[in-house]
């Protein structure tokens, strides 16, 4: 039998001080119990990576257990020289870098002129960004994008590659349109009345107040262009020397005795993923702004 604490009232009742689990208490152990799957499921795949990277060929091969019997870092040294690393990582932060500049001059300057402007066409500017955003054309405008490099004389160079990235700006100019909207007209207004012109307000007053956004869209139009395999792929078939890290990870699959090095396409995986963790904590003040600055408003 339960013993409670009672506590006297006046005219000789007792009140209970026991309380059961309440709603609140179930909604924060469901929810901790999702934030711990989700965890798990988005860390499961990378601690296999690691240790995958730490294998020899013949425990990737067998599926042994999770650990390495013995860890081989001389992978990271075999994936480094076998896949070129040192020009494959150039060749993708000259096209990240690129594609995220551009990306995001581009949609700013979009998203600044949408907001702050009314002109004929606007609203199926809008829809057309939106539609493009959402319906994925995937290969089918793979061969018109290529004949216009062509046309371009750009398909034999990466900036064929940075233009189509920087073409698919979509998704950042919908998340710089929230900021925009963030930002009082009124600066604008007064900054005209200094004798300041639209563009000259645009590039000395409100893009500096966009710099916590530009942040976090910049981290994911980088994330964008460095994982991007496709397109990489087919304007450099004809030239090795321009392959992006994505497509020189994928040559380290077979080695040069047709032999699966999955533990060496493991450890190129690791290596990888350095520069995106330093974009990473690049833009981690920006998200940092924006948390605050959603949670003061």
């Amino acid at each position: 039998m339960n013993k409670q604490l009672l506590i006297q009232q006046p005219g000789g009742r007792g009140k209970s001080t026991a309380r059961p689990f309440s709603g609140r208490t179930v909604g924060r152990a469901v929810m901790w119990l999702f934030l711990l799957i989700t965890a798990i499921l988005t860390l499961f795949p990378l601690l296999m990576t690691l240790s995958g990277s730490l294998k020899t060929g013949a425990e990737m091969m067998t599926g042994g257990s999770l650990l390495p019997a013995k860890p081989q870092f001389v992978n990271y040294v075999e994936a480094w020289k076998q896949a070129n690393f040192a020009r494959y990582t150039w060749n993708s932060a000259f096209v990240s870098v690129m594609a995220t500049a551009g990306t995001l001059l581009v949609a700013a300057m979009a998203a600044y002129v949408v907001d702050r402007r009314h002109f004929p066409g606007k609203s199926l500017y809008v829809t057309t960004q939106a539609s493009m955003m959402f319906i994925s054309v995937g290969a089918i405008v793979l061969r018109p994008q290529f004949d216009l490099m062509v046309a371009l004389n750009l398909n034999t160079t990466l900036w064929g590659v940075i233009l189509i990235l920087i073409s698919a700006h979509s998704s950042t100019f919908f998340m710089l349109i929230g900021f925009f909207k963030a930002i009082p007209r009124e600066l604008d207004e007064a900054a005209m009345v200094d004798g300041s012109g639209f563009i000259r307000t645009f590039f000395r007053v409100i893009l500096p107040l966009l710099t916590p956004g530009l942040g976090v869209a910049g981290l994911f139009a980088f994330r964008h262009a460095w994982n991007e395999y496709i397109l990489p792929l087919v304007f450099t078939m004809t030239n090795p020397q321009l392959q992006t890290l994505t497509v020189g990870l994928a040559n380290l699959r077979y080695g040069s005795s047709a032999a699966m090095q999955i533990h060496l396409m493991m450890a190129g995986a690791c290596l990888s993923i350095l520069p995106m963790l330093l974009a990473y904590i690049v833009a981690n003040k920006s998200f940092i702004q924006v948390t605050a600055g959603s949670v003061k408003g």
